[in-house]
């Protein structure tokens, strides 16, 4: 199963996220299978590829509960029928 979460990139006290889709059983650092976005907590900067994580879910892709939230703030889910 492929899920949609956060590896953690940066230097020590200013971690800045990569959003990758990742096989479930690879540990955090793993070798993702596709970056589609990053996540900076400390400016509040977020980017995202849409069309690809769309794509991913489309295929059974499952973001994390972190993942989902950051997705659902910049609008992802907009518009998308359940």
């Amino acid at each position: 199963m492929v899920k949609l979460r956060l590896k953690r990139c940066g230097r020590r006290q200013r971690a800045i996220y990569r959003i990758v889709a990742i096989d479930v059983r690879a540990r955090r650092e793993g070798r993702a299978l596709r970056k589609v976005g990053f996540y900076d907590p400390i400016k509040n900067q977020t980017y995202l590829n849409v069309p690809i994580i769309l794509y991913l879910l489309e295929k059974g892709a499952q973001p994390t509960g972190t993942v989902h939230d950051i997705s659902k703030k910049a609008g992802v889910f907009y518009g998308i029928s359940p």
